[in-house]
């Protein structure tokens, strides 16, 4: 919506009032040395001569700021035309200095942003291209080996023809989770809200990724006995992946003979934080702000060792704040971390 002007005689009156005493001195001397000088006379002088320059120096300044000012605008497209009207213009040059500030910061910000999705945008590309091209290289070499000729030997062609549909399993594992998490921020997911053990939930999960914590001798604990179920409102499923998620992580970067804690606590009367803690590697700060983008990674190196798609975290998020719910993250580096997030507490 364009902004109305407030309007300005300031430069005319003061234009006006320099002519009318320039010419009124003019004239009463004239009138002094040569006729009768009468004060009507000076009177009606200085009005016409005050009057008449306003009105010209005012109509003419208006137009003049209007023609120039609507070519700036039209130049550098800071305003539709549509919101640029004649009669808009007025005298006002510190409020048309103002809004010709205003626009132009604004569209300074609005570059930056695209700047920065742009930079966002070809890094995201940069990692599905990444993520996608490692094990598709991968199949395609056990699988063009196997056709020069390994497929003869039997030992070959079972070994290569496993690690071919381990790469597949891992095409399969960033396709699903890309397609959730495109779901998850257009809002085409839909969540099964119902009431559950989030205690159980846990106990669940743990059973699920024993083995997996039994290979680094990591411990999965309570950080107490709940001999109480705590029932908390949310999509059971998906409250489990958060879980999970959050609990391979802690597994994937924790210490060998390390611990991940998991502690259920009252937040407010009606929500409980969800506590999910490791003695592992921790994260250094200048990470925690970007931890939760999509294929970001904190080790660049060697963090695809570990496995993964690289969006967890950020369908974590999703889920949490499709929940309308909030996560949060502490962490030190060589100290641990802990994640984090809140939950509807049903009485």
């Amino acid at each position: 919506m364009a902004k109305i002007f407030k309007k300005s005689y300031k430069f005319a009156i003061k234009s006006s009032v320099f002519i009318c005493a320039l010419l009124t001195c003019a004239i009463s001397l004239f009138l002094y040395r040569f006729y009768a000088l009468f004060v009507w006379q000076v009177l009606l002088f200085a009005g016409l001569t005050f009057a008449v320059p306003f009105f010209i120096i005012q109509y003419r300044v208006e137009n003049f700021i209007y023609k120039r000012v609507k070519k700036i605008y039209d130049d550098l497209t800071l305003l539709e035309s549509s919101s640029f009207r004649k009669q808009q213009i007025t005298t006002d040059i510190r409020t048309l200095t103002e809004e010709i500030d205003k626009y132009a910061k604004d569209k300074k910000l609005e570059i930056e942003t695209l700047k920065i999705r742009e930079e966002y945008r070809k890094e995201f590309i940069g990692n599905v291209s990444h993520e996608l091209k490692t094990p598709l290289f991968m199949v395609q070499g056990y699988i063009s080996t196997l056709i020069d000729g390994a497929a003869d030997n039997e030992t070959i062609r079972e070994k290569y023809l496993k690690r071919a549909d381990k790469g597949v399993e891992r095409l399969i594992y960033i396709i699903k989770d890309l397609d959730m998490i495109t779901k998850l921020e257009v809002g085409d997911l839909r969540l099964q809200i119902e009431c559950f053990d989030i205690v159980e939930l846990v106990r669940n999960v743990f059973e699920l990724l024993e083995m997996k914590a039994a290979k680094k001798r990591i411990t999965l604990t309570f950080d107490m006995d709940y001999k109480q179920p705590i029932i908390v409102r949310g999509d059971r499923e998906r409250i489990q992946q958060v879980l999970s998620n959050l609990i391979v992580n802690s597994i994937k970067y924790g210490h060998v003979k390390g611990t991940t804690e998991v502690s259920v606590e009252n937040l407010i009367k009606n929500k409980v934080i969800i506590r999910v803690r490791d003695n592992g590697e921790g994260i250094a700060q200048s990470h925690i702000s970007r931890l939760f983008e999509r294929f970001y990674r904190v080790d660049k190196s060697g963090s695809r060792s570990v496995g993964g798609s690289g969006l967890g975290l950020a369908i974590v998020k999703h889920i949490i704040e499709a929940h309308d719910e909030k996560i949060y993250v502490e962490s030190e580096y060589g100290v641990g971390s802990e994640f984090s997030f809140t939950l509807e507490k049903i009485k």
